[in-house]
This record gives structure tokens, sequence and C-alpha cells, in this order.
């Protein structure tokens, strides 16, 4: 029995990761509405192009490409030092729903795809959703 194609698969392989990568960034770098998140990355998006491509290969069930070159991706741990927020995972989720909406896949997939980056996006956060209540001050506990 045959096992059903994978995501990396139905993308088109190789050319179709690269292809998600590319437009992702390429909207990253031109939507103002991503001007945050854009300025997280170096200058060029060269480098996190290639890494982005290497990590998702092996993460839609291809290739483990990112893996061989680097290790263990430890996703959080490498985002850590960048405050990523809801504006900032938004503003990612929206350069990545709109890449996913110019590939020419099943709406299934991507719709698939939209829930699983946006699983990992919300993984990334590491800033408080709130700024405090100042009605609800937090007193020091008492001495003894």
């Amino acid at each position: 029995m045959t096992q059903p194609p994978v995501p990396y698969e139905l993308l088109g392989g190789e050319q179709g990761v690269r292809e998600l990568v590319d437009r992702f960034y390429d909207y990253m770098d031109s939507l103002p509405e991503a001007r945050e998140v854009r300025a997280m990355h170096a200058k060029s998006l060269r480098a996190s192009r290639e890494k982005l491509f290497l990590f998702l290969s092996g993460w839609l069930g291809g290739p483990d490409l990112y893996v061989q070159k680097f290790g263990h991706p430890m996703l959080r741990r490498r985002h850590l030092p960048f405050p990523i927020g809801v504006k900032e995972r938004d503003q990612w989720m929206l350069c990545m729903r709109k890449a996913l909406a110019d590939m020419d896949i099943d709406d299934t997939l991507r719709s698939r795809l939209e829930q699983a980056f946006m699983q990992t996006a919300n993984h990334m956060r590491n800033q408080p959703e709130q700024e405090a209540d100042p009605r609800l001050p937090i007193a020091p506990a008492p001495k003894k």
C-alpha cells in the first residue's frame, strides 16, 4: 500500500517550496503592514530565504535539509532574541497567507498549511499579551 503524498510533494517538491519561500519573503520585503517583522531580519533576505527553504523542506515531509546542515532546528530557542508578540505573528502570517494564496495548490492543503503555520507562529511568541491593568495593582507581600 502506498503512502499518501506529503505536503512537500503536493507543493511541487523543491521547486514548489522555493517558490513559497520566495513569495513569502517578497511579501515581507514589500508590504508596509509587515514592516516590524521585516525589521527583525538582515538587510539582505538571502540567508533567511535559504534557511526557511531548508527548514520547510523537512517540516513539510521532504528531505530534512536543515537538520543535515545545522542540526535540530530548536525553532523557539532560535527566535527568543527577537520580541515576537501577536502583532509580529500576524505580520508573519499575513505574508505566509499571501504566499500560499499565490500557490497553485488545493484549497484543503492551503487550509491545512495555514493552520500548521499559525500553530508554529503562535509557538514563537515570547511577549506578554496585554499591559497590566492599573486598576489591579499588585502589592508586595507583607513583611513577616
